[in-house]
């Protein structure tokens, strides 16, 4: 469908296109956050943040951020943005997409002469995806004063976290006081990494009713060590074997729980066996859950099911199961209820098909959610294909998108000056 639209869908693909050639050579598409080809493409977008009127500077988290500013001092901020580092192998248009579309608002503003009530801000948040030093949105975090101080100290390679984010312009020292009262508002364009905007022919943009919430589960499970060739079958203590049912039934009761209303799933990623040899019976096995939550009520559910269940299965299978240890839980991320309703104004403006729905992955959004309003937009991705080389949103999509970011940006630009008087 051809689509008046308020920005520019060529300049959308070219600042894609040419990240997409700051890679490692073979890797498609590597730029990895604190590595040279990571600054590289972060001078890239500051010079578009500057030709597009924007003033720029980096802060105490290392988050390049680019200012247009409002006609009004103190009004408050109304930031858009997302991340320009990738993972390993995957990431032509994972955060880099945000990241474009909303420089392309900045842009869209500029060409037809709007000046807002309100700071405009770009923010490319510094390593949204999990680092070399093992940990995930650290720019999000760091410019809320979210960042656990023990982290600086995480070493890798010669150095730490802090000296890490000092080399890319930010002031480490200063984290733990950070604060952003002025944000206003907060939104996030992303591409799915799932099937469901794709399949759903209705629909052409996802409403991001929440972050799930992420809770990550140990189990250990405990046998015996027996001679495969000679302990008989009905006298084994054999851990994989409950284990392996037990990773069945896990995925059979969150398939079950993911039919009911709110985004759930979970997954056993981790899988370690011992002694693992052949022709030795295995006498331990040590799984981890990943389980995924619009709903924290769902996950309690799922929890307490899961600690009876271990009871019943090491009776039956003759082993010991350690009751199941929570590693790290995380509660899910609401939207701001207001930014849900301007975006679908945004949406029914600009003639795009909407739909509500949740992420099942974890974005910048959900740091910047917790000091302030703040929602994002999901735009298809082909076959949901995500952190891989085949990653591929179509550009008319992302330029879709920007659209409704631009409308989303006037309407609170107007809504939350009315708020103010």
């Amino acid at each position: 469908m051809t689509r008046n639209l308020p920005v520019n869908a060529g300049r959308i693909a070219e600042d894609i296109d040419a990240l997409a050639g700051i890679t490692e050579p073979g890797r498609p598409w590597t730029r990895r956050a604190f590595s040279p080809l990571f600054l590289e493409g972060r001078a890239y977008i500051e010079a578009r943040m500057r030709a597009a009127g924007l003033e720029t500077r980096i802060d105490a988290a290392g988050n390049l951020i680019g200012k247009r500013r409002g006609a009004i001092d103190g009004r408050g901020t109304i930031m858009l943005g997302s991340h320009s580092d990738t993972v390993p192998d995957g990431g032509r248009f994972d955060g880099i997409a945000g990241v474009v579309a909303a420089i392309e608002v900045a842009r869209a503003l500029s060409d037809r002469g709007i000046e807002l009530d309100h700071d405009l801000e770009i923010v490319d948040f510094l390593a949204e995806e999990v680092s070399i030093f093992g940990v995930s949105c650290i720019g999000s975090r760091g410019m809320t004063g979210q960042l656990p101080e023990a982290w600086l100290s995480r070493a890798t390679e010669g150095r730490d976290l802090a000296e890490a984010i000092a080399e890319v312009g930010g002031r480490p020292g200063v984290l733990q006081q950070q604060n952003r009262p002025d944000i206003s508002g907060f939104l996030e364009l992303h591409i799915e990494q799932g099937p469901v905007l794709e399949n759903d022919e209705k629909n052409d943009i996802g409403i991001v009713t929440a972050i799930a919430g992420i809770t990550r589960i140990e189990i250990i499970v405990e046998g015996r060590a027996d001679h495969a060739g000679t302990t008989p079958m009905d006298s084994r203590s054999d851990a994989l074997v409950a284990a392996a049912q037990l990773v069945l039934d896990i995925r059979n009761a969150a398939a079950a729980r993911a039919k009911t209303p709110g985004h759930f799933a979970a997954t056993v990623g981790e899988f370690r066996i011992e002694p693992n040899a052949a022709n030795v019976v295995p006498s331990k096995v040590v799984l981890l859950i990943d389980g995924r939550a619009e709903i924290r009520n769902d996950m309690e559910a799922f929890c307490e099911w899961l600690d009876e269940h271990v009871i019943k299965l090491a009776i039956a299978y003759g082993a010991s199961i350690k009751s199941p240890m929570r590693v790290s839980d995380n509660y899910p991320t609401p939207s701001d209820a207001g930014l849900l309703k301007t975006l679908e104004r945004a949406c029914e403006t600009v003639g795009a098909r909407h739909r509500r729905m949740a992420s099942g992955a974890g974005h910048d959004m959900a740091w910047i959610a917790k000091v302030a309003p703040a929602a994002m937009i999901f735009v298809p991705c082909k076959e949901g294909r995500s952190h891989s080389a085949d990653e591929w949103a179509e550009n008319d999509d992302i330029a879709l998108g920007a659209a409704v970011l631009f409308e989303a940006v006037m309407d609170m630009d107007k809504s939350l000056k009315q708020e103010n008087a």
